[in-house]
């Protein structure tokens, strides 16, 4: 019995998202007093691969192949299946990303494993079962989902758990294994990728906009705020509708849901569907000129006021901020 961890990597480099998945899955190896294995698939440096044995890592298997240079779902899960069979692993866990949440259904039909996406907490485990919180209904809610099946597949939240760093470091092996030419009837042959921007589902912080910004020229002043917080920058589903800005920016139910320490709504009135996707969020700031706004009703610090006024005086005053400390 172990647990397996899939480090899911960018350009060969690891993501906070993938230091806390690992995090989240060594508290789950001390629960059940057992080993963590990690899995890594691409070009990822020795020195980055033995790094993951600070989060809590024993071991990793890194697995390189010119025909899984990108990610290909199906071919993907094989791998971390094989990975999960060779290591007698029970539970397999995995951040709830975008590659995440294709990777894990496919592993429950491989392993014939229960699986859990949007686990925020760590399982409980009493009287013999094994019990996990998940958002639910498009992060409005929670549900606990006890799973029964001998292996047990979990796909973490962002920044749902904490970064854990101790001393320790990994030991790197080599995992050959050849994917089946049935798992590449489909291949990414580019990912192309947004590098000087913060990642939307992996932001502590995300700064976003409405339609209460009137026009697409207006956005210097979020980004200039994303850009002294740290950012990232989002929008409403109407304003990318509109061509303000890029799709990859929606977040809302029909957009990327998000789970940022802190969230701040920015002329965006607050209905039930853009809510729904960033519900999950630690803090959220909300302004807006109308005090009748439905976002203020979720909000936990409100600014009833103009965007065009409240925001200058906003990025001065972090400006005045940063400057002092």
């Amino acid at each position: 019995m172990s647990v397996l961890i899939y480090a899911e990597n960018a350009d060969g480099k690891f993501k906070k998202s993938t230091f806390e998945a690992v995090s989240y899955a060594k508290a789950i190896a001390d629960q059940n007093n057992t080993g963590l294995t990690a899995i890594s698939i691409g070009d990822v440096s020795s020195d980055e691969l033995a790094a993951l044995g600070k989060y809590g890592a024993q071991k990793v298997l890194s697995v390189t192949n010119d025909k899984l240079k990108n990610f290909v779902n199906q071919a993907y899960a094989s791998v971390i299946a094989e990975a999960a069979k060779k290591e007698a692993a029970t539970i397999v866990v995995l951040s709830n990303s975008f590659s995440g949440r294709g990777l894990a259904p496919r592993l429950g039909v491989k392993l014939e494993a229960g699986v859990v996406d949007g686990a925020v907490v760590l399982p409980i485990q009493t009287d013999g079962k094994f019990v996990v919180k998940k958002t639910a209904f498009s992060g409005k809610a929670f549900a606990m989902v006890e799973l029964t099946s001998a292996v047990k597949i979990i796909a973490l939240t962002p920044n749902s758990y904490k970064v854990v760093e101790t001393d320790g470091t990994a030991n790197v092996e080599e995992f050959a294994v050849e994917p089946k030419a049935s798992d590449l009837k489909e291949i990414v042959k580019e990912i192309m990728r947004s590098t000087d921007k913060v990642s939307l589902p992996d932001a502590e912080i995300v700064v976003s906009a409405g339609r209460g910004l009137k026009g697409p020229e207006n956005w210097g002043m979020v980004e200039e705020l994303a850009e002294l917080l740290g950012a990232a920058t989002a929008c409403s589903k109407p304003v990318s509708d509109s061509g303000w800005r890029p799709h990859s920016e929606h977040v809302g139910q029909t957009g990327i849901s998000i789970s940022p320490n802190l969230y701040i709504a920015i002329g965006i009135s607050g209905a039930i569907q853009h809510l729904a996707g960033v519900s999950s969020s630690k803090v959220i700031v909300v302004i807006n000129k109308d005090a009748d706004a439905p976002f203020f009703k979720v909000a936990d610090y409100g600014i009833v006021g103009d965007a065009f006024e409240v925001l200058p005086k906003l990025i001065e005053a972090v400006k005045a901020y940063k400057a002092s400390a």
